[in-house]
């Protein structure tokens, strides 16, 4: 195959990662065991002791995994790719590689919420420390920096804020006190957005979202940009044994093939949703990191090559308001997850973030009337049409509470 940088993102997509299969299949085929069998006792002596290449059980490599691992590296970027059984699997792995008793993190205030519990509930019993910070202040992750921070992590954008942080600043920080920058791409994927380029040593995925793209497959994906680190992550993820399996990694791997194409479609729309929103009456405001009038709007167009397929709004009534614009929506599904074929659309304050109380959303910038949006596929006109008519249902609900501005 014709060696990456040579190819376009759109190209990468259908042919990385198909490798040298007998019989020479288009697709790669799927390698539905537990176990290899050796030639003899010698060659799995030697399989073990790592003198020969090939495979012996599937938590500890597999062909079909193997494969998609190979595309997300090359699309990423990175020397090797680890594919996980969940985004949380990979981001487990990657601290417990790089942290010991009495290491400090340093952390994205904006972050996919059980990422901000694994810290704070499972690592600090393990005595590691963890600070929040906003990742956009630049001044606020240099101040939170330690001798022995070990790790800074970086979501950029954020969940479910969309908060923009500038990589290539956060990489330079961790270079200065000697941290690894971890930055979870789940949000941009690796075909807008290329972290490992801007400075970062690894880079994390929820393969649950775009890169998978049909809402049918819970993965994830680990990518090192040095043999060093990769070597010590496949190690670290063999003993805490949270692999990926080869049906589920072909079905990944099928939805890379679509990834760009897809991700031109999901930040088209995108973009004319976030225009159409700020325009309505019953929206405070809107974040896109494609529209001027977000806050990083600079700083993202510099290191993405578009927007993405993620919006985040403010209805004007509040809890009230979010809740019947959620009980409204006909075409956009109300579901947890995002980066589907399907536009999902969920309300923080009273679903996924409602059990941290209205103070500690206040503080993590999750207000009220805050929307989570993951634009699909479907027609624009069909999913602005679905959203007018849900808006219209928010406003009732204000008007009826006394809620309106």
């Amino acid at each position: 195959m014709t060696h990456q940088e040579d190819l376009h993102p759109d190209t990468m997509s259908v042919h990385a990662g198909v490798g040298e299969f007998e019989h020479r299949p288009v697709v790669p085929p799927i390698h539905q065991t537990s176990t290899f069998g050796f030639d003899n006792v010698d060659q799995g002596a030697a399989l073990f002791a790592g003198k020969e290449q090939g495979y012996i059980y599937s938590r500890m490599g597999n062909p079909t995994v193997g494969a998609l691992e190979g595309a997300i590296a090359e699309l990423e970027g990175g020397h090797g790719a680890l594919a996980c059984g969940s985004g949380m699997a990979a981001i487990h792995t990657a601290f417990a590689a790089f942290l010991d008793a009495g290491d400090h993190v340093v952390c994205s205030e904006a972050v996919y919420g059980p990422t901000c519990t694994l810290l704070e509930t499972q690592f600090a019993r393990y005595g590691v420390q963890a600070t929040f910070v906003d990742t956009s202040d630049v001044g606020a992750v240099q101040r939170a920096m330690r001798p022995e921070t070990k790790v800074l992590f970086v979501e950029s954008p954020g969940n479910p804020t969309l908060v923009v942080s500038d990589l290539a600043a956060m990489a330079a920080i961790a270079q200065e006190w000697e941290a690894r920058l971890i930055v979870d791409n789940t949000f941009m994927s690796p075909v807008l957005q290329q972290p490992l380029a801007l400075g970062a040593h690894v880079v994390v995925h929820s393969l649950t979202k775009f890169l998978n793209g049909h809402a049918d497959v819970v993965g994830g994906a680990i990518v090192a940009k040095t043999q060093e680190d990769h070597v010590h992550l496949r190690k670290v993820l063999n003993h805490l044994g949270g692999v990926l399996p080869p049906l589920e990694s072909f079905l990944v791997h099928r939805g890379i093939k679509t990834l760009a194409l897809r991700m031109e479609r999901h930040a088209a729309s995108a973009i004319e949703v976030a225009r159409h929103l700020e325009g309505h009456e019953a929206v405070a405001w809107v974040r896109y990191p494609g529209l001027p009038s977000h806050p990083q709007h600079e700083v993202h167009m510099k290191q993405s090559r578009s927007g993405g397929g993620m919006v985040a709004f403010e209805l004007c009534g509040g809890v009230e308001a979010g809740k019947a614009m959620m009980n409204a929506v006909k075409l956009c599904g109300l579901a947890v997850s995002l980066g589907g074929v399907e536009t999902l659309i969920q309300h923080p304050a009273s679903m996924t973030h409602a059990s941290m109380g209205p103070e500690a959303r206040a503080r993590a910038g999750i207000s009220d009337g805050l929307v989570r949006l993951s634009v699909g596929i479907e027609h624009l006109d069909d999913i602005l049409t679905d959203l007018d008519q849900a808006l219209g249902a928010a406003q009732r609900a204000s008007e009826g509470a006394g809620l309106t501005a």
